[in-house]
């Protein structure tokens, strides 16, 4: 797991929670005990599928998941050569959805992206011709080498899943999702999403370099004949598909949220806000994805409740983008990460 997921140690003793009731997330074994059920199984082959082209990344992979179960999209964050595009595709490739890449550049315009009007000249009118986005997944590969511009041409197909050209709106496929990637900010020839743009994004997932026995790994499987551009002659394959995908969801969208854990939740984003170091704390909005990713990761660990270590979890990568540091707060290396894991440490965890 990577460590941009806060990982407690387990609940042991009179303070774990009880094993749940027989529900939408577990079911019983003929042993008497617990196991994930299919839908949980599907997603499982996913991670194993992707393992087939990416070494390591663990914590990539899931975010990924979170982000499809509940409908979000992602950001992934890493120097050039971590396999970030290799990641998505791979992922497509495991859940059978179709997938476009746009390669984002200094001059892509906004049409490029989500479709224009050509005119028929036989037809005497105009036809609206899809852009890439019109897929279940698109990857916006190195989204911050555009300018803003285009970078904004994706605000409505990310919010409303829809794109509007000439003032007729154009419903977007479902399952729809945006995993971008960009390159570290301090990079040449880049342009810092703006934070109506980074708020859009559920999860943004920093791709660190690998350990050195992963990165051995990776040698490995190129001296062997890996090819990253062959994933079929890599032996991937779809293992689920979106009927599954769509199952998975109704069950995280039934997992239990109680008043307590609701409050814990807003309890942290609001001390976001108030931190010394911090010019824009997290929004609502942000408050509400916190609350999502939280019941997507208490689903994938096969269980139908939330607990605040759940929250705990999945902080950082939901919260470390809405963060804005004070200039000054940088330049002593205070960063939105450690101020989410100051934060942690000072809300109160109910019990």
């Amino acid at each position: 797991m990577s460590d941009q997921f806060y990982a407690p140690p387990p609940a042991t003793g009179p303070s774990a929670p009880p094993d749940p009731a027989p529900g939408p997330a577990r079911y019983a074994t003929s042993a008497g005990g617990w196991a994930l059920n299919p839908a949980q199984e599907s997603l499982q082959r996913v991670r194993q599928e992707v393992g087939k082209a990416v070494v390591g990344q663990d914590g990539a992979v899931t975010g990924l998941l979170v982000g499809l179960l509940v409908g979000g999209h992602v950001l992934l964050e890493g120097v050039p050569g971590v396999a970030k595009t290799l990641l998505v595709r791979a992922l497509a490739t495991s859940l059978a959805l179709e997938t476009r890449r746009v390669q984002f550049t200094p001059d892509l315009m906004p049409g490029d992206v989500t479709g224009s009007l050509i005119y028929d000249a036989q037809a005497a009118r105009f036809d609206f011709r899809p852009g890439p986005v019109f897929t279940n997944l698109l990857l916006a590969d190195e989204i911050n080498r555009t300018p803003p511009k285009t970078q904004a041409a994706l605000l409505e197909a990310m919010e409303e899943r829809q794109v509007s050209v000439d003032g007729v709106p154009r419903p977007l496929p479902d399952p729809f999702m945006v995993v971008a990637t960009q390159n570290p900010v301090e990079y040449e020839g880049t342009y810092p999403l703006p934070e109506a743009q980074l708020d859009r994004f559920l999860l943004k997932l920093v791709l660190p370099l690998p350990p050195r026995n992963d990165e051995i790994g990776v040698l490995a499987r190129h001296a062997a004949g890996f090819d990253p551009r062959d994933l079929a002659g890599a032996g991937l394959g779809p293992v689920t598909g979106a009927a599954e995908l769509a199952a998975a969801r109704a069950q995280v969208a039934t997992t239990r949220v109680e008043e307590q854990v609701l409050a814990y939740v807003v309890d942290i984003c609001r001390a976001t806000r108030s931190a010394p170091s911090v010019s824009l704390g997290v929004s609502p909005r942000g408050a509400t994805a916190l609350m999502k990713t939280a019941r997507a990761w208490a689903w994938l660990n096969g269980r139908d409740f939330v607990t605040p270590d759940d929250v705990k979890a999945m902080a950082v990568p939901t919260l470390n983008h809405r963060i804005g540091i004070r200039t000054e707060a940088q330049m002593d290396g205070t960063t939105a990460a450690s101020v989410v894991g100051s934060v942690l440490a000072t809300v109160p965890v109910p019990r």
